[in-house]
């Protein structure tokens, strides 16, 4: 099997911590031919895609986790797989980038996530979709809605539509003096549309992410714990991790959604609850599975790997 993975530079990630990583060790143990990418590696010739990667071998060791080789560029037909895990922020360059992995698409090769979902399936406004899952939420970017729904909340989160692990996340209480100077600098003086969600108060047991593969849930959590002094339930910033078993209500939170994953093509989905609520859909790079198999002996990754085999046995 061939295998291109797109990502940030690897030299930059946490290998303890790093969910792509993760993925790439277990497609080496199936000895799978592993391409590295980052976007600036991609291009179009003459209607053909093409990635001028380096073949990549990947160690579970946190002082000298890959190895590169010459560059070599290759058509991205010539990839039976395409992993997709470009972090956000979701900006032009990375619409760009579908754009060359739609052409990779319709050549047969199986991108994951499939690149229109990428650009159609916002993680945060994509639970909209499903709005007796989720929290009361706003999106918008008018000072008067956001100041409405803050006044009508006891405590309102916000955030941007195009961000990741807790960056520019902020807990708002009604009342607060401080409510202009935030929603000023999330906003860009209103200029940027932004969400705003209820408060959960149960974020104090857990920012619980579940993994959806192939429309079904796998079978157990990682639940991230603020720390006393954060509001945030991510681990980049202090959150503790604890793996367990999904609830009831979990489970239905998932089979809830999990057509519509597969209708548009996600095969590979991240999801966030807390206590009973919906509040994320990530579907660019989600992370967690390398905590969940070091904590529990559970592998997200080999699930995924079964399954993109079956997809593309399939086809």
């Amino acid at each position: 099997m061939k295998l291109a993975v797109i990502m940030d530079p690897i030299s930059g990630i946490t290998p303890e911590k790093d969910g792509t990583l993760d993925l790439l060790l277990e497609a080496q143990s199936r000895s799978y031919e592993i391409t590295y990418l980052e976007q600036k590696d991609l291009k179009i010739i003459d209607g053909k895609a093409i990635g001028s990667g380096q073949k990549l071998k990947v160690k579970d060791n946190p002082i000298e986790w890959f190895s590169l080789e010459d560059d070599t560029a290759k058509e991205l037909s010539y990839f039976d797989i395409i992993l997709m895990r470009k972090d956000p922020p979701f900006n032009k360059e990375y619409i760009y980038t579908t754009y060359i992995l739609d052409l990779a698409s319709s050549c047969g090769t199986l991108v994951v996530n499939r690149p229109d979902a990428l650009r159609n399936f916002n993680e945060k406004v994509s639970i909209s979709l499903f709005p007796n899952l989720t929290p009361k939420t706003l999106i918008s970017s008018s000072e008067k809605e956001l100041r409405s729904f803050i006044s009508n909340q006891d405590k309102t989160v916000v955030k941007p539509l195009d961000g990741m692990g807790g960056k520019s996340i902020f807990v708002i209480e009604k009342n607060d003096l401080n409510t202009g100077s935030i929603l000023e600098a999330v906003t860009a003086d209103f200029t940027q549309t932004i969400m705003a969600q209820t408060y959960i108060p149960e974020i104090k047991t857990g920012d619980k992410r579940i993994h959806i593969i192939n429309g079904k849930h796998c079978d157990f959590l990682l639940a991230r714990i603020p720390s006393e002094t954060e509001n945030r339930g991510n681990l980049v910033v202090g959150a503790k991790p604890e793996v367990r078993p999904l609830n009831k209500r979990d489970k239905e939170i998932c089979n809830t959604i999990a057509s519509t994953l597969i209708e548009n093509g996600i095969l590979f989905a991240g999801i966030d609850v807390i206590g009973e609520f919906l509040t994320e859909i990530n579907i660019t790079s989600p992370t967690g599975m390398r905590e969940i198999d070091k904590y529990n002996q559970y592998s997200v990754s080999t699930i995924l790997f079964d399954q993109l085999e079956k997809v593309l046995n399939e086809k």
